[in-house]
This record gives structure tokens, sequence and C-alpha cells, in this order.
């Protein structure tokens, strides 16, 4: 486990026409894998990328680079619902990328090596700065995107100075800046894998471990957090439920994404950020949690984050027809997705651009509704591949994904969206479906309950 290394040269022509192999990693638990559908390709050389191009003899086109998402843990850039074709077609060079996951990406011991995975993107992105213009891009043009954890990714990136001139826009969806770890969070992690595994909480020792060992301990510990986290053992991990995430060990990442990007870090860099209507269904439907919601779930969850009953009423008053399980569900949406969106753009306060995805609605794909990873057949315009129906339902729309794909091709040549940047006097959000719709602060009433609440 240690920084990227460039790639031994070869003679000749080599055969680049398949996906390479992936990195080490562990399945999803298992109410998620019907929606998330992996490849697993062992082998060494897993730190590769694909490239989609229109033209390679073209030059100047714009690139796209993008950041899969898998909590830290699952996803590479070969998964299929990521085929950058329809990018290639539009103009765009579209590269899809590997990069170290879980323990090998980000296990922090305080020896000297932290955050490989952000190091593997910086890498990916290095490459495409030497050598895009093979294909037709233009290295000048490049913007970096990622959903869920690529972009937690993608936002940590923008924050970080050594980063600076590898991209010159960022689209974040389904992600923010509040998903790191301290160095005492990552050290707790590093402390439960290696008494897992049975060694001491050094790397020598854990590197000892074979690799499937290591690679099955560390998903173990994955899915205890995200399906039963005991606070008392996992502290402020319970409530986030990512045992990996980029550490900010004062090194690789100086301080926290978001007060890195609130001293103006990449202020000059376009953002389009945003998140889905419905995220938090995902978690409560795929599992079978939705019809056991009750009263106590609600209050429960609404003061893990924080938030007093009054706080949690409101939702209540907002949606008196609602469910319990809606109400949980629109709660722990604002909290993981929604407002760290809107945290980052108070941040920003300039070249940032704030949606919310909208479509489609519960019924039309089995009560998932927008959720989390709904928007990503979308953007890329594999809404036809059969794999991604179970999440996005049996009769998807052509006119959404030509509107959502549309808007990503527009700002990734260089284009401003078509609303209005996100400024803190008017908070302009657009509301996307197969049309999209400029608002003023949506949900205003349960956007300041979050104010104090950090």
């Amino acid at each position: 486990m240690r920084p990227p290394q460039p790639v031994a040269p070869w003679e000749g022509i080599r055969s680049a026409t398949e996906y390479g192999p992936t990195v080490p990693k562990g399945r999803y638990p298992a109410p998620y894998r019907p929606f998330f559908p992996e490849i697993t390709d062992p082998g060494p050389e897993c730190l590769n990328l694909n490239v989609w191009t229109p033209d390679p003899a073209a030059g100047g086109l714009p690139v796209l680079v993008w950041i899969h998402g898998g909590s830290f843990t699952n996803g590479s850039g070969s998964v299929g619902e990521y085929d950058g074709s329809a990018f290639a077609a539009a103009g765009v060079v579209c590269v899809t990328i590997n990069y170290r996951l879980a323990a090998e990406g980000f296990l922090y011991l305080r020896d000297g090596h932290p955050n490989l995975g952000l190091l593997d993107q910086m890498a990916a992105l290095l490459w495409v700065q030497d050598n895009i213009t093979a294909f037709g891009g233009d290295p000048s043009r490049v913007t970096v995107a990622g959903g869920s954890a690529g972009a937690i990714s993608a936002v940590t990136l923008m924050s970080m100075p050594a980063a600076k001139g590898l991209f010159s826009r960022v689209i974040a969806q389904s992600g923010a800046a509040a998903n790191t770890l301290t160095i005492a969070q990552g050290l707790l992690v590093a402390g439960h894998l290696a008494d897992a595994l049975g060694v001491e909480p050094t790397r020598t020792a854990i590197e000892n471990v074979p690799l499937q060992t290591l690679v099955a301990a560390a998903s173990d510990l994955v899915t205890e957090v995200q399906t039963a986290p005991d606070p008392a053992k996992w502290g402020a991990i319970a409530v986030s439920q990512l045992a990996f995430a980029p550490v900010v060990d004062g090194d690789v990442l100086v301080d926290t994404p978001l007060e890195s990007l609130r001293r103006g870090t990449a202020a000059d860099v376009p953002l389009l950020i945003g998140s889905n209507r419905d995220e938090a269904r995902l978690f409560l439907v795929a599992p079978g949690l939705w019809d056991h919601i009750d009263a106590d779930a609600v209050a429960a969850t609404a003061a893990r984050y924080g938030l007093t009953s009054a706080q949690a009423a409101a939702y209540r008053a907002n949606r008196p027809e609602a469910s319990h399980a809606e109400i949980l569900s629109a709660i722990a949406t604002d909290w993981t997705f929604g407002i760290p969106v809107v945290r980052v753009a108070e941040a920003r306060r300039e070249a940032t651009w704030v949606y919310r995805f909208d479509h489609p609605e519960p019924a039309a794909n089995n009560g998932l509704g927008a959720c989390h990873g709904i928007d990503l057949p979308y953007i890329f315009d594999t809404i036809d591949r059969p794999d991604v129906r179970p999440r996005i339902g049996d009769t998807p729309s052509r006119a959404v994904a030509e509107t959502m794909h549309g808007l990503w091709v527009s700002f990734i040549t260089g284009n401003a969206p078509g609303w209005a940047p996100y400024r803190i006097a008017d908070r302009a959000v657009a509301l996307i479906t197969s049309q999209i719709e400029e608002v003023t602060d949506p949900a205003a009433d349960e956007r300041q309950i979050w104010e104090g609440i950090r």
C-alpha cells in the first residue's frame, strides 16, 4: 500500500480495446446488489482508465473525467452505466477511472501514506494532462465529475491546492464536503480493522494479511457501519456511515474541504453541484425497512442528526398526509445530501450552480423515487441498459435523459447552466425533470432548521 507509480513503458502497440482489471473490493451489502451491478475483474494493473473519444485527430475537445461512487468501498470505472459513448457522440472525450478503495485506498495509520485513493485520482488526472491530446482532448478543458463518493472526491480535489491546474470545472452529484474523517476517526477505523484481522494496527502488519482476507474484513466493517452501527463503537461514523473516506491528515489533505473552499481555494473553478429529491428512499426501500418505520424511528433519527422534536415536527407539518417513512426519508435526505450541497454553495458564493433532480415519482420504480444514484443513467444516457432498470424502473423517460445529459454536455463544453448561480441573497436552485425550472430557496423553512447544526 504505497503511492501510485508511473506505468512501466512498453515497446510497440499495446491492445487497449477491453476494460482493464478492477481494484480489489468487496461486495455491496446484500440489499443493494440488485440496484448497483458490480464489475469484478482481478488483476495487478488495476489502476487503469477508459477513454471514449469522438475523434482522436480532432484536437481541442472538452474532457470529462468521471470518478465513480460506491462509499469508497465499491464500484469501478468499467461499470456499464458509465459507458461514455453518448458523451463522445456529443463531442466530449470521456474518461472513467479506477482508484484504490476501502483499506487499500483510505486506511489511515499515521505512517506517511494517507489517502492513497485520492493520490490515485490525482495520478489519473495527471495522466489526462499528459496524454489526452492523443485522443483529441484539450488538457485545459477538463471537467472532473463524480457521484456519491466520487462527488465527495471531486469536491475534495477541488479544495486541494496540490490539484490546482488538473481540471478547470467540477460537477458533484449527491456528494459534497461533509464526509471526510478526522485523524482520530481514521485511527478508530484502523483499530477496528486490525482487531478484526487479529493483527497490530500498523501498515506492515496489515500488508502481511492475505489480500482477500483484508478486503473481506474491510467489507464487513463497511456493512456493519451501513446496516447496524453502534454509536458507542463508531462515534460520529455511526451517523455518516462511511468507515473509509478521505482523512484530513495535514499533508495530502491539509484541511477540511469546506474550510478550504471558504478561504477561496478554487474560487475561479465553475462548480455544478446538486442532489436528488428522494435520496434516502434507497436506504429505506432496498433493505425492506419502509413499511416498518414508526414515529419512534423518526424521532430517534432526527435526534441523531441533532434536530429537536420541534424541528423534526416542521417536516411533518409540511407533509400532513405523509407516512412516517416519508418523513424520515425527507429528514435523512436533507442531512446527508441536500444540506451539504447548500454548505458548499454558501462557502463558494460565486461560480456555483445548484440543482435538484426530481425524477421519477416513486410509483414508477417500486417506491425508490428520485433516490440516491437514480440520476446516473440519465446523465450518461444509458437508460436503455437492462441492468439499470431495477433502480430506474421499466419506463425511463427519454426526455429526462436528453435534458440531464444535455445539461452536463453543455457545462462540460464551457457554458453556464441556464439558471442563476447560487447566491445567499436569492438561493437559486434548478429543479430538473424533463425540463429545468429555476426556483428560489426551495423548502426554505426546512433549510433554515439546519443553520445551527453542523
